[in-house]
């Protein structure tokens, strides 16, 4: 059995279709799961409860966590140390190996302008210390012995089941509205963004790879990072629109902050839009001769999907 908790969001549905690859034997774990697969084991829970994550993992060979909370520093702080020590324990108990979809926010400053998996944790939020606190203890369980683990990292993403998506949100949401895409800080600089089949698959590969565990990976992306003028620009040339960008700076986010609360909640992640931001899969690409989509496939698979 392999078994994803959390599997109602954009990642959990693409590692659900790459699972198919491996098995037929998936449990899919969420409040209200869904069939991706016509074999799929649907089971209802509510993951901030120890009790239903022990129960949910019982007879699993694999977990993958994809779990995605509100974007909220206060909600963060409250339930992420909690779910992963629930788990962690839940994955030792049962013998259960662990795959965490994790993002880059444990590495902070300017170590985003090259991120590889020997990147230092070091955390420049505080959103990104919840999930330093998270990495290290996936990271100290598996130093002990208590389980086999892997950490699979992902930049910002987006696909073709939109989720909680900034490039879709500043690019796609605004373009398809007949408005000027939006950008934060600097659109000059790379910013690398991932695709959601890609990430899928990648951990898909990662959990079915023995001795790809007890290691931190960074999932498979396209090794070019088009600036936030490129990216705009790429989308706009797919949908018709107008390519334009209107550039919001980081004493816009705090302001407009006050008003709006995801804006409020991005200004202290504004290091990953004001310099380079590039996510290195070299590693990756290289063990599992793995070519991801091309950032121009990726925006023309998306908008085509979401027509």
């Amino acid at each position: 059995m392999q078994t994803i908790l959390g599997a109602g969001g954009a990642i959990g549905i693409d590692l659900a279709k790459a699972l198919t690859a491996y098995t037929t034997d998936i449990r899919l774990v969420c409040r209200n799961p869904k069939a991706i697969n016509p074999t799929d084991q649907l089971f209802p829970a509510d993951l901030n409860d120890s009790a239903q994550i022990d129960r949910a993992v019982a007879g699993s060979e694999v977990c993958y966590l994809t779990v995605g909370f509100d974007y909220n520093t206060k909600l963060w702080q409250e339930r992420w140390p909690k779910l992963i020590r629930n788990v962690v324990a839940a994955c030792a108990k049962h013998k259960a190996k662990l795959v965490f979809f994790d993002n880059v926010y444990a590495i902070g400053g300017d170590n985003v302008q090259h991120i590889t998996e020997s990147s230092p944790i070091s955390p420049s939020s505080k959103k990104g210390d919840v999930r330093a606190l998270v990495d290290r203890h996936i990271l100290e369980a598996v130093e002990k012995g208590l389980i086999s683990a892997i950490i699979a990292r992902s930049p910002d993403f987006f696909g073709p089941v939109k989720g909680n998506s900034l490039t879709m949100n500043l690019i796609y949401d605004n373009l398809i509205k007949g408005k000027t895409a939006q950008w934060f800080c600097n659109a000059k600089v790379p910013h690398t963004t991932g695709y959601t089949p890609d990430l899928g698959k990648g951990t898909a590969i990662l959990g079915n790879t023995p001795d790809a565990f007890n290691a931190i990976w960074n999932l498979p992306v396209d090794n070019q990072a088009p600036t936030g003028e490129e990216w705009i620009k790429l989308f706009a040339q797919e949908m018709n629109a107008k390519d334009g960008c209107q550039t919001l700076p980081g004493w816009g986010m705090w302001v407009l902050g006050l008003f709006v609360p995801i804006l409020k909640e991005m200004y202290e992640m504004r290091y990953q839009y004001d310099r380079p931001y590039y996510f290195d899969s070299a590693k990756f690409r290289t063990r599992f001769n793995y070519t991801p989509t091309t950032n121009a496939e990726a925006v023309r698979e998306t908008v085509k999907a979401l027509r």
